[in-house]
């Protein structure tokens, strides 16, 4: 198996510095709204979906002045349907994103900083116990929204872990530990949080561009170590 030192030095030489997660920091600054909903926002609307599809949503949200934690309270169901219907399951996300929306409003007083103030493993908890988001979901929000250092894991991983292997255990918690582990080994804590930023966007070009379904294993910049080619 690869070490995920080697897979991330690699990965990093094709790709670069990649920025994720992407933010609209004009609309919030001219809005005086907090870019961290709009990831938490964005966070439930690509469940099952493309990101060009949650892209569509969120445009739909900032035209009508509706990407902020209030807003999302207030607005009618029916509405808030509409207007995130492009990326598609928007009965049950419309539901998520009013009760997130609710949660934050009712014990935090929709103030982001003390929610975030929390202990890592404390706010992963309460994300958890609300309807809709699993794993994947509260850990995106903890990276992405709350700085913090927690590994995210999709199916583009678990595909990767598969194939190359990484990993054999392809289960959530076992490929999230694995991650972690090595990388706490290698790299100081305060960088943490931007290596696995940085690898799981990697992580994620990696899978739409070569280690697709159907991979271009011919062109894949892990060809030579990958063993499922071979």
């Amino acid at each position: 198996m690869i070490k995920i030192q080697k897979v991330y030095n690699i990965l990093y030489s094709k790709f670069g510095d990649l920025e994720w997660w992407p933010i609209d920091k004009k609309y919030h600054i001219k809005n005086s709204t907090d870019p961290r909903f709009e990831i938490i926002i964005g966070a439930i609307l690509t469940q099952n979906t493309a990101w060009s599809n949650v892209e569509k949503a969120l445009i739909n949200l900032k035209e009508n002045g509706k990407l902020d934690i209030k807003s999302i309270i207030e607005i009618p169901d029916l509405e808030l349907k509409k207007l995130i219907k492009p990326s598609g399951f928007f009965n049950q996300k419309s539901k998520r994103l009013k009760k997130i929306s609710k949660f934050l409003f009712e014990k935090y007083k929709s103030d982001m900083d003390l929610f975030f103030k929390k202990d890592t493993k404390k706010i992963r908890e309460d994300l958890l116990e609300i309807n809709g988001i699993g794993p994947e979901t509260a850990d995106s929000i903890l990276l992405y929204a709350g700085n913090k250092p927690v590994f995210v894991v999709d199916s583009y991983t678990k595909r990767i872990c598969k194939r190359l292997p990484i990993k054999t255990e392809i289960t959530y918690d076992s490929i999230q530990k694995h991650f972690e582990n090595n990388f706490s080994n290698v790299f100081d804590k305060k960088d943490l949080t931007k290596i696995y930023n940085q690898m799981h966007a990697m992580i994620v070009e990696l899978a739409k561009n070569y280690c697709k379904k159907n991979p271009d294993c011919k062109n894949c910049p892990l060809k030579k170590y990958c063993k499922y080619e071979k």
